[in-house]
């Protein structure tokens, strides 16, 4: 099957959408990790502030990216025609 130039497209915005959430993945991983040390001079609620972000907000923010792609590949597929529609 011959990919056509709207196919190219879809997969080079799903792409960039890939590339730019595992960017942010990157940075809530391991610069939050290489900036630990720093971070905790800084209290919040009572904890280290780079143990905190290590503890709570990298999860919070991996959920965050999840719903994020989940919502562009939604806005995605439909604008190029290939969405599920609804699965009930």
């Amino acid at each position: 099957m011959e990919l056509t130039a709207k196919h190219h497209e879809y997969w080079r915005k799903n792409l960039v959408y890939t590339a730019i959430l595992l960017f942010a993945w990157f940075v809530v991983t391991f610069v939050e990790a290489w900036y630990a040390r720093e971070l905790n001079t800084i209290t919040f609620f009572g904890w280290p502030l780079g143990f905190w972000f290590s503890a709570q907000g990298s999860l919070a923010i991996y959920v965050v990216i999840i719903g994020v792609y989940a919502m562009l590949m939604r806005k995605l597929d439909l604008e190029y025609g290939v969405d599920e529609g609804d699965l009930e």
